[in-house]
């Protein structure tokens, strides 16, 4: 059964630590798989791709790279409908991001001194797709739309082959409709591993981008500073605070929405309210009954799930900040007076009819969201995570010169007397 327990600061603290404690770091033997994986790719390049193909999805690409008819005809085979609200999508999506995009600037003073700061795109971004227990088409809008706001020079997207050797075509729609410029049938942890250091086929990229499972994030773990990566992804959570205005209907449906993903995931209700509280519980058994994925829900919900009955509206939004949860519902009638105190979340949903359904596939926030309550210093995915600036400066002679004495004192209280001289030989000419 889902638990309901009386909130207490104890309680609370001890389903955060709970929580944080599910999100393991790997194993020395996974490690150390990883690690090989990294060096035969590195050493073996194409033809250790796919002897790595075949050992773990059961099949090997003649060629790695998807041409560009062949991901045409998976389009072709889609449902029209769903091509449609893929579209439809993507069009929020992207006018959401476009709102984030920053513009290079140039700041002249009157004295002549200039200074500014250059934004670009990255050169080459690797998204990776996962393929699990379920395709995520959504993942790819969210993952390649914002590197397309950012102007990334190309955009190379991995999903694995699968054991019949071509992925998911709705999974090649999204691509098509985000607008990926290159496919590679490739997954796991050498799929990284090749996006990261370039193989024959495989052009390397300057940071990688997309979840996956423990091989794969702990090839992006070993594989940083070579390459960038976006975050390590933890298992998904949503946290709902409510009011007495709740609809416990609404609340059991929201609770294993995400609950679904897989057995990892968390899903937590606090309220003042215990009437709400068992009603709500009382609702996700009925509904659980007519869902596919309900032994998956049902596991989640038993062992990383709960319900809070906590004494205010105030200790719910203390929980919430403590938690940083990657999703964060406020169920009340006036959620917006409450948007100033929310401090820690991933992404916020408001009010009743904002269900984080609404996030992960239509609305235009990105849906790749801080886990594992990391959400206390890192942020969503954006078009921020896609660019790179320069600053460039500029001084004529004179204010040099009258900038020097202060440059010269500087260096030398830093006993660095190499950029003293640099400034110095240029007053005493």
């Amino acid at each position: 059964m889902i638990k309901v327990v009386q909130g207490d600061r104890q309680t609370c603290q001890s389903f955060v630590e709970d929580l944080k404690s599910r999100v393991g770091q790997a194993s020395p033997e996974i490690e150390q798989t990883v690690r090989d994986v990294i060096e035969q790719v590195r050493a073996g390049g194409d033809s250790a791709v796919k002897t790595f193909s075949e050992k773990f999805d059961g099949w090997t690409p003649e060629n790695l790279e998807l041409s560009r008819e062949a991901l045409e005809q998976a389009v072709a085979e889609c449902d029209p409908a769903f091509i449609q609200s893929l579209r439809k999508a993507a069009e929020n999506i992207r006018a959401f991001h476009q709102r984030q995009k920053q513009q290079s600037r140039i700041d002249p003073m009157p004295n002549g001194i200039i200074t500014g700061q250059r934004v670009r795109g990255l050169h080459r971004v690797g998204v990776y797709v996962p393929g699990g227990t379920a395709g995520y088409p959504s993942s790819v809008l969210m993952n390649v739309i914002p590197a397309q706001v950012a102007e990334v020079g190309e955009i190379v997207m991995a999903p694995p082959p699968g054991r019949t050797g071509r992925p998911d075509p709705n999974i090649l729609a999204a691509a098509y409709v985000a607008g990926v410029d290159r496919v590679f049938l490739m997954g796991g942890a050498q799929a990284v591993a090749a996006l990261a250091l370039g193989t024959e086929s495989v052009p390397k990229v300057d940071k990688i981008v997309g979840p996956g499972n423990i091989f794969v994030a702990t090839a992006k773990k070993q594989l940083y500073g070579v390459v960038d990566i976006d975050m390590i992804a933890g298992p998904s959570e949503i946290l709902i605070v409510a009011d007495e205005s709740a609809n416990p209907t609404f609340l059991a449906a929201d609770l294993m929405s995400q609950a679904e993903h897989d057995r990892m995931a968390s899903a937590i209700l606090i309220t003042p309210s215990r009437e709400l509280a068992e009603r709500t519980v009382a609702e996700v058994y009925r509904q659980m009954e007519y869902l596919s994925r309900k032994e998956i829900i049902q596991e989640a919900l038993e062992r990383f799930g709960g319900v809070i009955v906590c004494e205010s509206m105030d200790e719910a939004v203390d929980f919430a900040n403590e938690l940083a949860p990657e999703h964060l519902e406020i169920c009340v009638d006036n959620p917006f007076s409450y948007i100033g105190r929310l401090d820690n979340a991933g992404s916020v949903f408001l009010g009743h009819y904002s269900p984080e359904p609404l996030g992960d596939y239509f609305a235009g926030p990105n849906h790749v969201l801080p886990t594992g309550g990391t959400a206390r210093f890192f942020s969503p995915l954006s078009v921020d995570d896609f660019i790179k600036k320069s600053s460039f400066i500029y001084y004529p002679k004179e204010e040099l010169e009258k900038a020097a004495p202060d440059i010269i004192r500087l260096a030398r209280t830093e006993e660095l007397t190499a950029h003293a001289n640099s400034i110095q030989v240029r007053v005493e000419d």
